[in-house]
């Protein structure tokens, strides 16, 4: 199979750069084909992801709750946010270890798809919040190995056509992340669901409002949130909360995910009961060393992307593609992060003041943005090359911060300035790495480092920009966004430069291996 493809790349760079018509409808025909080629493959990887968006939204709605269940303080229950993106950012890091086979890779998806339904269904029963941090790690490891396993498994399947189904890879974490508050919300207790002891009827109007205020808070998954001891709930009392049955639900929504993983395994002759099992494994592991070029140049952990043995003979852009990739991500991630953490706390702050309720949707308006963007620009990656929607995208997102730094007193444009701000970032993720996996040839440690960096930047600009807020206020919040908007896109011209470079070192490089065979072949 692969050597099926690589006879096709050719034809396919020579698609992306022809702006014909007809071009175009063959370039549309080829990936349909690749798609029925391997569509279990790729709608299991897209289900996995689903799985991934549906763990990494649930605690911002139930967040509340589940310090009412653990009968925690607020800043106690807050730490399980950063025990689930520590452990994500371990999980991507290590994620490259079940690279070899298929059969390794599959196995690790079908084991921490598996882990997510169970840790849905362990949670209600997590009566202390260093049980509630524990499973979350657990969940957060899961995630990160998925993260890693999904994309890169994605573009060594389709390589140089691996834009498009990544684009849609990323769209069903958006789709996950907008299940959870749906199932969530019928279970979410209105009141405080720790009654104390002194608490009286008067009370419970100003107690929902509260709720309703910190849950729009802390929807943002955020490690470090400011002057939320202003809050005085309750930590000891009758417990009164149903967001069990959301937690028990969500399991059963994800148990169909490594369902489908055990169906592919299946499909492909890699289970114990499979007829033919044990001569297709035999066969796996003979022919993964052709198909999984990157199994012995790179792809593993992000450790082993750092032996000696491995980086030996590149040239130093080979590197510093690496480097810049993960950069660009590292602060695009991060602004994700921070912009969906802390926009409600903005649209309440002087000077616009917004309602809790009306600025609570600030959030999921962004994340619906995310969701349709990246679902946009599933077209918009076959049409376009991966540089194009990359410079348009960067372009786009610089524009809409200094737009809302001008406009900062608007509500209106505010809500119009979040929209557009997800649609334009949404797609820098899974354009960035199969544009950096195409530069470099599907070797190296492009997945592992990028997947790791993203991770990294989402948890460090978070803390980053929260600690800004406290000491300068919450304007700072866009100040800082843009500044790292711009230094995104000065990092991706480098970015180009570099591809450049390394380009033209292969050109000579080529030709001079040319020139030294000549002499051979005459003298034979």
């Amino acid at each position: 199979m692969k050597t099926e493809l690589n006879e096709q790349l050719p034809v396919s760079r020579y698609l992306w750069v022809s702006g014909d018509q007809s071009d175009m409808k063959l370039l549309d025909e080829r990936i349909w084909s690749l798609f029925k080629r391997h569509w279990q493959h790729t709608l299991t990887y897209w289900s996995v992801f689903f799985s991934f968006g549906m763990c990494i939204a649930f605690l911002g709605p139930t967040i509340l709750d589940l310090r009412c269940q653990t009968q925690s303080t607020l800043q106690q229950i807050t730490w399980v946010f950063f025990s689930q993106q520590l452990f994500l950012l371990v999980g991507s890091s290590v994620g490259g270890l079940f690279k070899k086979t298929l059969m390794s890779s599959l196995s690790a998806l079908l084991c921490c798809t598996f882990v997510i339904s169970l840790v849905f269904a362990v949670i209600p029963l997590c009566n202390h919040v260093v049980l509630l941090s524990v499973a979350m790690a657990i969940a957060g490891q899961s995630m990160g190995v998925i993260d890693n396993i999904a994309n890169r498994q994605l573009v060594k399947l389709y390589q140089k056509d691996s834009a498009t189904f990544l684009q849609a890879l990323h769209f069903f974490i958006g789709l996950g992340a907008l299940v959870t508050p749906l199932v969530a919300d019928p279970f979410l207790a209105e009141d405080s669901c720790v009654l104390g002891v002194n608490s009286t009827a008067n009370s419970s109007s100003s107690s929902t409002s509260d709720l309703e205020h910190l849950r729009s808070r802390m929807a943002g998954q955020v490690a470090a949130l400011p002057n939320i001891s202003q809050y005085p709930l309750h930590t000891e009392g009758l417990v009164i909360t149903r967001v069990a049955y959301a937690f028990w639900i969500m399991a059963l929504i994800n148990l169909p995910v490594p369902a489908a993983v055990l169906t592919l395994m299946y499909h492909e002759r890699l289970l114990p009961c499979s007829s033919k099992s044990q001569h297709l494994l035999d066969k796996d592991s003979q022919t993964s060393k052709s198909h999984n070029v990157d199994s012995e140049e790179g792809h593993g952990s992000l450790f082993c992307c750092c032996d000696a043995a491995k980086v030996r003979g590149h040239p130093a852009t080979f590197f510093i593609i690496h480097a810049l990739g993960g950069a660009i991500l590292f602060i695009t991630d991060g602004i994700i992060g921070s912009y969906s953490g802390f926009v409600y706390t903005y649209a309440v702050s002087p000077p616009l003041l917004m309602g809790h309720k009306t600025a609570g949707c600030l959030d999921s308006v962004f994340w619906a943005a995310i969701t349709l963007g990246r679902l946009a620009f599933i077209y918009l990656s076959c049409k376009f090359t991966a540089p194009t929607l990359l410079t348009v995208s960067l372009v786009g997102v610089i524009l809409v911060q200094c737009l809302l730094l001008i406009f900062y007193t608007s509500s209106v444009f505010l809500f119009f300035g979040t929209c557009v701000l997800g649609l334009c970032i949404s797609s820098v993720f899974p354009s960035m790495l199969a544009f950096t996996e195409d530069i470099l040839d599907y070797k190296g440690c492009a997945t592992t480092v990028l997947v790791t960096c993203a991770s990294t930047g989402e948890m460090a600009m978070q803390l980053l920009v929260g600690s800004v807020i406290n000491s300068q206020g919450s304007y700072s919040f866009l100040v800082c966004c843009t500044v790292a908007s711009f230094i995104a896109f000065c990092l991706f011209l480098l970015f180009l430069y570099t591809h450049h470079r390394h380009r033209n070192f292969h050109k000579d490089w080529s030709k001079y291996t040319e020139m030294e065979e000549k002499p051979k072949t005459g003298g034979s």
